[in-house]
């Protein structure tokens, strides 16, 4: 038996019918289309799959397509805007947050949801921010670092962080 569901992605409503048993990760990417969000552990242990969901970030993973019914969803996707890179991504980008890439959307998404409730968070919140979040390459540093550029762009500050200042 199918669920019909009724979501808000990005900004764009969406609805499908799904298995009960389908995970949101499995909804966003193969009924969506929306491959920005990465499968790792399916265990909930790497972050690789966190969306927003209704503001708060949840490893998409452990969460069930149905139970995001009638709510508001925020992937990888949803950051840029009119072909803008957001803060975050260009803070990956000039900040090299990112080595092979494939936790960076989670890492993304859980950067968002830091920055919408803290907007100067200091360097233990970030790490914190980020702990559910695994980077197998070991970048942490430059992660951090991409956080706070996009924490002093997105509050109009001059981008003091990072190498050579």
């Amino acid at each position: 038996m199918g669920y019909r569901v009724h979501v808000t992605v990005n900004g764009t409503p969406r609805e499908a019918e799904v298995e009960a048993r389908l995970l949101l990760v499995h909804f966003i990417r193969e009924v969506l289309g929306l491959t920005g969000t990465h499968i790792g552990c399916d265990t909930t242990n790497c972050g690789a799959c966190t969306v927003l969901l209704d503001g708060r970030p949840v490893k998409s993973c452990t969460v069930f397509a149905v139970q995001a019914d009638g709510r508001d969803l925020m992937t990888v996707e949803g950051l840029a805007r009119d072909g803008e890179l957001h803060p975050i991504q260009e803070g990956f980008h000039e900040r090299h947050g990112l080595q092979c890439g494939f936790c960076t959307p989670g890492m993304m998404m859980t950067a968002y949801a830091l920055l919408q409730r803290t907007p100067a968070p200091t360097e233990e919140e970030i790490r914190w921010a980020i702990a559910g979040n695994l980077c197998r390459c070991t970048g942490y540093v430059n992660i951090v670092e991409a956080i706070r550029y996009a924490a002093e762009k997105l509050r109009g500050a001059p981008v003091t962080t990072g190498r050579g200042s």
